[in-house]
């Protein structure tokens, strides 16, 4: 039986993932802040598909984070076939009316935890030739997003890093693929702030995408050993604006759609 890490599995994407990846009969290991919530969703999957999980409630937004997840999965003696890297969270505002804590925070997570669990990983995927795994990154890594400034710079960084490490890996027979959602209904507006904006209320949202197609367009992908995929057609289209406008008009754009109500 194959083994599957999901690190931010207690909701949203995360949680669905988990669900994807228990309904194939992969061992699931789920990792996150909340051990009540990954309780419940552990005792779903054994419910729902008879499939055993691990759950290590874990904070990732610390540097020593990912190293004692490591650890204690090795610990456990426990093979990962597959990692995924969901776990992030974004913020709204001016950079300099933001709290440094936060923001320094969101780094570690979204960039230096993500980099440090897929280094400390890849090595025994190289080893045994074999291994995918799945960076969740964002629609705004194609574009800088004033106004989410800190976060779409922490979602390129993931782009970057993901297709850069595809290319590195051809021939190793592990798999790098990173995830671009757009606009998607989870959590991750009333964490980051922005449930009022304009771009959440108007007509454009018609594009939002259940979490659910998300993981499984995102699974999907990883399977067929691709090195990005963007779901939704309206969001591959606007991932595209770069390519066709000015980067300093999409800028100015981008800032004006998320201006608040």
């Amino acid at each position: 039986m194959k083994t599957v890490l999901i690190t931010g599995a207690s909701s949203g994407i995360g949680e669905q993932f988990a669900h994807i990846f228990a309904s194939k009969k992969y061992r699931v290991v789920l990792t996150a802040r909340n051990e009540k919530k990954l309780n419940a969703l552990s005792k779903q999957l054994l419910q729902k598909y008879q499939i055993n999980t691990l759950v290590i409630p874990l904070d990732l937004g610390t540097p020593n984070g990912p190293k004692e997840l490591y650890d204690e999965i090795q610990k456990q003696g426990i093979e990962i076939d597959v990692l995924v890297n969901n776990a992030g969270f974004g913020s709204f505002g001016y950079v300099h009316e933001q709290d440094i804590s936060e923001q320094l925070n969101l780094i570690q997570l979204n960039i230096a935890s993500l980099t440090h669990l897929t280094m400390l990983f890849l090595p025994d995927f190289v080893n045994k030739e074999r291994g995918k795994i799945l960076n969740v990154a964002s629609t705004t890594s194609f574009y800088p997003v004033p106004l989410m400034t800190v976060y779409s710079a922490s979602k390129a960084f993931v782009l970057s890093f993901s297709e850069s490490l595809s290319t590195e890996l051809k021939g190793t027979g592990v798999t790098v693929t990173a995830l671009c959602p757009g606009n998607t209904v989870t959590g991750f507006h009333e964490r980051s702030k922005t449930e009022n904006l304009k771009a959440i209320n108007n007509s454009t949202m018609n594009a939002s995408m259940d979490a659910k197609k998300v993981a499984y367009i995102g699974y999907e992908a990883l399977m067929k050993g691709k090195s990005h995929v963007v779901p939704g057609l309206h969001n591959w289209t606007m991932t595209k604006l770069p390519r066709i406008l000015p980067r300093d008009t999409v800028t100015k754009v981008t800032k004006k759609v998320l201006e608040q109500t």
